[in-house]
């Protein structure tokens, strides 16, 4: 049996679990803030579903339970958490489209290239941790910027305009990593496709 396969911790973990549950209350998000009014719960669930991507990989390493489709589920679930959240944000008028869109593109361009990669036969990518750096930082600012709009455009208090101030920082911020990371992407992609080739001619 080779390390890889001794690694693998299987498909029934706790992190995958965490995953798991963090893709099934998307729509429950979804349904709190377009068919409630309880547009703050919304905004704190998504901060929780944000935080359960660096959950599920503290217990990964802290149980050993990596598993091989934890690597793939992962990234889908944070891919798919990234774009819902920015788009269901910007749909409410919590953050202006420019910056969703900026942010969208990015997101597409990953998942295309990781298509085609694996299209290729390329061996598997493991995140960049400033890859997961630059995500925290966007589905941090996706849930403050809920918090700091109202609907029917009301007033905002002083502390949700000093909230909002903080959000521009922290979102551009990682928007900007966001895009970094994605350059830096390309030498281990190279190195990806070749061991994949690689393998493939030895079989």
């Amino acid at each position: 049996m080779s390390n890889e396969a001794r690694a693998d911790a299987g498909w029934v973990t706790w992190p995958n679990l965490v995953t798991a549950i963090r893709l099934a209350l998307l729509p429950v998000f979804l349904w709190l803030l377009f068919s409630t009014d309880h547009r703050a719960v919304a905004a704190w669930l998504l901060a929780f579903l944000g935080a359960t991507d660096w959950i599920d990989g503290h217990l990964a390493r802290r149980l050993h339970q990596v598993s091989n489709v934890g690597k793939v589920l992962d990234p889908v679930a944070d891919r798919l958490l990234v774009m819902v959240g920015l788009l269901a944000v910007a749909a409410a008028s919590g953050v202006p489209w420019w910056f969703a869109l900026a942010t969208l593109a990015r997101e597409i361009i990953v998942s295309v290239l990781t298509l085609v990669l694996a299209a290729l036969g390329a061996a598997r990518i493991d995140v960049l941790w400033w890859g997961k750096v630059s995500t925290f930082a966007l589905m941090t600012t996706f849930p403050l910027f809920l918090l700091t709009t109202n609907p029917h455009h009301a007033p905002l208090t002083q502390w949700q305009e000093v909230c909002r101030d903080a959000c521009w920082v922290i979102g551009v911020a990682g928007l900007g990593l966001a895009w970094v990371v994605l350059f830096g992407y390309v030498k281990p992609a190279i190195a990806a496709l070749r061991t994949g080739r690689r393998g493939r001619r030895i079989l």
